[in-house]
């Protein structure tokens, strides 16, 4: 794929991004920071002036459409927009504006676009990180309503969940249809709903989606992080016979969202069970130490992350993201 045409696709992902015009700053920032550093892997995109360009709207969804001429880079494209408007949840209305825009100007009538009820679905899970969490979980709650939580809580329990899921997550970056990758985000919010609630905290989305962005880990950022690395490392590869695929992207992304997954899933086991007294400094510090510590358990689990990602399957997806954690 030639670096226009992935300029093209980022452009579109970036509007789609800033499409409901409600992201907090924060999010917008890091939307930014990151496209700017997948633009400094490639020196051809130009990135830095694409998101000026997009911000003040002096590149339209024409111009970036014209520059995808292939049937399956176009496809892509409206692929990785709906991705995006629902990495932080059911779609806004604004959001579902754009994307009808998008799919017309694709040209994309009478395509088959299936993968937005996917990616609905797990947006929706997003929205309500309690589904498929009660009595068959294996995270226990705390006894009795005041009880001490520090005595309540199965510490091996929590570990086995947490690492279990970071596995997961890592696996999902190695499937090579680019919506796999959304499920990520569900799986982490989820995460952090069931930790808290082992600790006695009733939790909802709002506060969670809040939890998770403290640290830097914003939900449509993340997205599109992975996109921009699978982009860029030729990943991309699940419409229309393929775009070609790139191992060490793969690996890359893998080790990322396994160490992101463990790290947050530690930093809410430690934030919940000391009564939620770690202000954002701390809660970043402490993240970023984590994320250490995750980097080198990866290593050791490798095997059994990839051997994870050879029995998924992308139909298996939602399932595993609806089902009680374990």
């Amino acid at each position: 794929m030639e670096a226009r045409e992935q300029r093209a696709l980022l452009a579109v992902a970036l509007m789609a991004a800033f499409a409901d015009g409600a992201k907090a700053d924060a999010e917008r920032e890091e939307i930014q920071r990151i496209a700017a550093t997948l633009g400094t892997q490639d020196a051809a995109l130009k990135v830095g002036p694409l998101i000026q360009d997009v911000l003040q709207q002096r590149v339209t969804l024409a111009q970036a459409v014209a520059e995808l001429v292939r049937p399956e880079q176009r496809l892509l494209a409206y692929e990785l927009a709906v991705c995006v408007c629902d990495a932080d949840g059911v779609k806004s209305p604004a959001e579902t504006r754009f994307l009808q825009a998008l799919k017309a100007e694709l040209n994309l009538g009478g395509t088959d676009t299936s993968f937005e009820a996917q990616a609905d679905a797990l947006a929706l899970v997003t929205d309500t990180p309690g589904a498929g969490i009660g009595a068959a979980a294996a995270l226990p709650p705390a006894v009795a309503a005041g009880a001490p939580t520090a005595r309540a809580v199965d510490d091996a329990a929590l570990d086995k969940t947490i690492l279990n899921q970071a596995m997961l997550c890592g696996a999902l970056e190695l499937l090579p249809q680019s919506w796999a990758s959304m499920a990520i985000i569900p799986l982490q919010v989820k995460m952090v709903y069931a930790i808290g609630q082992a600790h006695g905290v009733q939790l909802d989305q709002g506060h969670i989606k809040e939890f998770i962005a403290t640290v830097g880990v914003g939900l449509t950022s993340q997205f599109l992080e992975q996109f921009g690395r699978k982009l860029l490392g030729g990943l991309l590869g699940s419409v229309a016979g393929g775009l070609g695929r790139g191992a060490g992207s793969a690996a890359t992304g893998m080790a990322m969202s396994f160490a992101s997954t463990y790290a947050l899933g530690q930093l809410a086991k430690r934030y919940y069970a000391g009564g939620r007294q770690m202000d954002p400094a701390l809660l970043k510090q402490t993240y970023q130490s984590l994320l250490g510590d995750a980097r080198h358990l990866q290593q050791e689990v490798l095997p059994q992350i990839t051997q994870r990602a050879r029995t998924l399957d992308a139909s298996q997806v939602l399932d595993l993201v609806r089902r009680p954690l374990a």
